[in-house]
């Protein structure tokens, strides 16, 4: 069988040996460190490759998004997995579409952290069965719609947090024609608003999405329900 590497960026020591004697007791999973904080982990990762890195909340959501955008160019291989003790609905799905193979809490069984890691090996995403609509929406859509260039231009536009009129001086056309444009993705694509669109850029463009730039713009753009 298969050994795969996991590594944990955790800052309690006695968590951290926990889940070493844990790892210890499985034929197919292998320990291979940990670090206390996340520009701590990056050097290590870097060298060590390990397929899994387990990540606690207690950096934020923010910087952690940060650090898994990061991680696909420093470290490209390495999938991440929330560890969370909560995380509320719309964290879970904004993680997940930003890059997050997993999302497990830390208040449940062994068994259950074991199956997330296992799944995410697999090349599967995994979230707890009881998670919320929006997280399980996002595991059963589909490929993205057709796309022209110009509304391509947009999507990355939008996920850079940039405003109607500001799109329209960066492609030479009018706040009016941006919005048309946006008009026609949302038909298409079935998102509802600007702050969907953002946090949906990876499954629309693909390799072409950028991971680094959407996670500030998903922290700045207005929740859903805002205008065009």
């Amino acid at each position: 069988m298969a050994t795969h590497t996991i590594f944990a960026c955790e800052p309690q020591p006695i968590v951290v040996e926990g889940l070493a004697r844990l790892l210890e007791s499985c034929s197919d999973l292998r320990w291979v460190g940990s670090a206390a904080s996340l520009p701590e982990a990056m050097p290590w990762l870097k060298q060590l490759r390990p397929d899994v890195i387990l990540i606690d909340q207690s950096p934020g959501l923010r910087s952690i998004l940060q650090f898994v955008g990061d991680l696909r160019s420093e470290a490209p291989g390495v999938a991440a997995v929330l560890w969370v003790t909560d995380l509320a609905d719309i964290e879970t799905f904004r993680a997940l579409q930003l890059g997050v193979r997993g999302v497990v809490r830390k208040t449940r069984p062994v068994s259950v952290l074991l199956e997330c890691v296992r799944a995410v090996l697999e090349g599967r995403v995994w979230v707890e069965e009881n998670a919320d609509s929006h997280a399980h929406r996002f595991l059963a859509r589909k490929p993205g719609p057709r796309l022209t260039p110009r509304e391509r231009d947009i999507i990355r536009l939008i996920a850079r947090g940039l405003k109607n009129r500001e799109i329209g001086l960066e492609l030479n056309i009018t706040p009016g024609t941006v919005k048309v444009h946006l008009m026609h993705i949302f038909e298409k694509t079935g998102v509802k608003d600007r702050f969907d669109l953002a946090v949906n850029g990876r499954r629309l463009l693909g390799p072409e999405f950028e991971p680094a730039a959407a996670t500030a713009a998903v922290a700045a753009i207005p929740e859903p329900g805002g205008d065009l």
